[in-house]
């Protein structure tokens, strides 16, 4: 066997290549960042950390957000919460047995509040979530769901690269 014949037979596949972000938009406009970072600690003060990363989650995962799934998958990690938690939360209708009912009540409403695909939150998801908290912890988890959608609408249009994070980089 040649020296080629050996090194093509036995090299990995490689991967893609990584794309560059489109515009670092935090460089360009720090006041704006600045104020994101503090409105996302605001929104989340008081909410489970574990609820919190879950949420961030699903709704990046809906806007197809991948900057910030490798963040929150990652943060989510580092907070104690379970690999297959994680991995379920994209089919967690299927997946009900994984999550408490709260969870679920506040999983169902970040789908609402981000597709929005009637034009407004139904009736019976806002009532299920504010059966399972009280009117702070509502208005916290909606402050949060709401914090994390604006971060992944800077993500998908600037094209941020997913891969970097690390846990707590912008704590």
């Amino acid at each position: 066997m040649t020296t080629n014949e050996n090194t093509t037979a036995n090299a990995p596949e490689a991967f893609a290549a990584e794309h560059a972000p489109r515009l670092e938009w935090a460089k360009h406009a720090p006041e704006v960042w600045k104020a994101m970072l503090r409105l996302d600690k605001a929104a989340t003060q008081g909410l489970d950390p574990k609820l919190g990363e879950l949420v961030k989650i699903r709704a990046s995962q809906l806007n197809h957000c991948a900057f910030c799934l490798d963040m929150h998958t990652k943060d989510a990690l580092a907070a104690g919460e379970s690999v297959e938690r994680i991995v379920q939360l994209a089919a967690w209708d299927e997946s009900r047995h994984f999550y408490t009912e709260k969870e679920l009540a506040a999983i169902e409403l970040t789908e609402a509040v981000t597709v929005l695909t009637d034009g407004f939150v139904p009736d019976a998801v806002y009532e299920k979530a504010a059966a399972h908290f009280d009117e702070p912890e509502l208005a916290q988890l909606i402050a949060a769901i709401t914090v994390i959608n604006a971060w992944n609408r800077f993500g998908v249009t600037c094209r941020l690269t997913p891969g970097h994070y690390t846990p707590g980089q912008y704590a």
